[in-house]
């Protein structure tokens, strides 16, 4: 670990994780835990208010996220297993607060908040947690962790540690698979033609997982996958990165997201 890395850090569970897939949670700590950092998980922890926001209610995102301000005054930093609510804090939090009396607080917390894989590398400089893992893997980079956060080769350099892992790049890794948020509310039809465009490409890999570090695009990936009868696992890096180091057991029902 590099002199000036964090040593200690609050985990930012995510409403997904706290609500879908615990497990990424787990994993989350188990992965900082074993790479040095000393983890607390504040329990007034509330949504980042990323809904409201991105359908365009600014004050209500503002009452939400003000939450989050409290929840994680203080901390050195702010882990997150989601690239989507990283992004929304460490992007748009300065944004959204400004001229408010709680600007200064939120510029300090989008400073200290980090996606997960991305903390683990750039941060902590780790080149992965090792273990092993049997099994082909291809990868999906979520749009506002590539886009907003520049996180993808992060992901990829921490499972090139797992042996027995070979990972297998689908022809367009970066290409949206039609979450979005309420973006798959507003326009369904295109949200699920996104996600079979998505599930087609990584079915040509011939690999057995679709791998990715936002939990919302990989429960699209997984409801649509389980409709389609599609029979590739789909899981959070963490989640397979905590299964390499028998962190947490493996689990092998198809079409779960963790």
């Amino acid at each position: 670990m590099p002199p000036t890395a964090p040593r200690t850090a609050a985990l930012f569970v995510t409403c997904l994780v706290d609500l879908v897939d615990p497990d990424v949670g787990e994993a989350a700590v188990a992965l900082l835990r074993e790479a040095g950092v000393r983890v607390e998980v504040p329990g007034r922890q509330v949504c980042c208010g990323q809904p409201a926001f991105n359908a365009g209610h600014p004050d209500e995102a503002r009452a939400v996220a003000r939450g989050l301000l409290d929840a994680f005054e203080g901390h050195e930093a702010v882990v997150a297993p989601s690239g989507s609510c990283a992004g929304m804090v460490r992007r748009w939090f300065p944004e959204l607060f400004d001229g408010t009396r709680d600007a200064g607080r939120a510029r300090s917390l989008a400073a200290r908040t980090h996606e997960l894989t991305g903390f683990l590398v750039d941060a902590l400089g780790a080149d992965g947690p090792g273990g092993r893992w049997e099994g082909t893997v291809t990868y999906h980079d979520s749009c506002h962790g590539l886009r907003e956060l520049g996180v993808g080769a992060q992901g990829r350099r921490l499972l090139a540690s797992v042996e027995g892992l070979s990972l297998v790049e689908m022809a367009r890794p970066d290409a949206c698979c039609g979450f979005g948020g309420t973006f798959s509310l507003k326009l369904p039809d295109v949200a699920v033609a996104m996600a079979d465009d998505k599930l087609e490409q990584a079915a040509a890999t011939g690999t057995d997982a679709i791998v990715g570090g936002d939990l919302g695009c990989l429960v699209h990936l997984a409801g649509r996958a389980a409709r389609t009868g599609r029979r590739q696992r789909v899981l959070h890096v963490a989640t397979l990165l905590a299964e390499a180091r028998g962190l947490l057991p493996r689990r092998a029902a198809a079409g779960r997201s963790g």
